[in-house]
């Protein structure tokens, strides 16, 4: 029995936190599972035994040797920065695998900052071809693409009254947004991955955006295309920080 299905309690709301597609040999595609993503960034404390190159390099044997899939980047903004990219469909992974990474000599000594720290879920807009594909592997694909090494991430969230509007409005005002994005993946300039982090992001941000890419420039370029939506100029409270970073390390897990 799907949740959707179960008795509910007269009175109360039903409550379905199942993830659904479009329809699939006829039947609209339903699954309750979805892949966590968290970013981590750190600074590398100066002085001759901590080279950030040397301590990225040190991460990746150890995400190897504990085959936790991940990308380390290079931040741009920060000259003895780093970032850490790793997913999941068990959130517990990043505590139960991902945390022990810190207690290593290569990161026991690094700063971390949290006010680039990044947690969401991937969800689906209702209309996926294929529902597990795009909840679970393609945003696993668009980071670990070799040939896009430069990554933007930020967090976002929108105004209160975007939720009070008509199904209908939100839904224009959402494909309105969603073509722009899609026409600059068509030339290969930027491919996103979205993901939702209601109530598990420390600045109660709604959404995370990574954005990749072969160059930068596009990757900007797109979020200022996105300014002139109605969406951004009329509906976005807060977005940022961003993060901007080139892989250093892939790792496959």
């Amino acid at each position: 029995m799907s949740d959707s299905a179960e008795t509910k309690a007269p009175g109360l709301p039903e409550v379905n936190v199942n993830e659904y597609g479009g329809k699939k040999d006829g039947v609209r595609q339903e699954m309750n599972d979805r892949l966590f993503m968290q970013l981590l960034v750190f600074d590398v404390p100066a002085g001759p035994a901590h080279s950030p190159g040397a301590v990225a390099q040190a991460l990746k044997g150890h995400l190897t040797e504990r085959k936790i899939p991940a990308v380390v980047y290079a931040d741009t903004m920060a000259p003895r920065g780093l970032g850490l990219l790793t997913w999941s469909r068990d959130p517990a992974h990043f505590i139960d695998a991902v945390r022990p990474l810190f207690d290593t000599p290569a990161l026991a000594h690094v700063e971390l900052r949290p006010e680039y720290g990044m947690l969401g879920r991937s969800y689906s807009t209702g209309h996926e071809p294929d529902l597990a594909y795009g909840l679970l592997e393609r945003p696993i694909h668009n980071v670990q693409n070799e040939e896009w090494n430069w990554h933007v991430w930020y967090p976002l969230r929108r105004k209160g009254a975007f939720a009070k509007l008509e199904p209908i409005d939100q839904s224009h005002i959402l494909r309105e947004h969603a073509a722009i994005g899609m026409a600059y993946g068509q030339k290969e300039l930027a491919h996103d991955i979205r993901l939702a982090c209601h109530g598990i992001d420390a600045g109660d941000n709604e959404f995370i955006i990574g954005l990749v890419g072969k160059t930068l420039h596009p990757l900007s370029h797109l979020v200022q295309a996105m300014r002139k939506t109605r969406q951004t100029s009329e509906f976005i409270e807060k977005m940022g920080p961003f993060f901007v970073g080139r892989a250093l390390h892939r790792v496959a897990g």
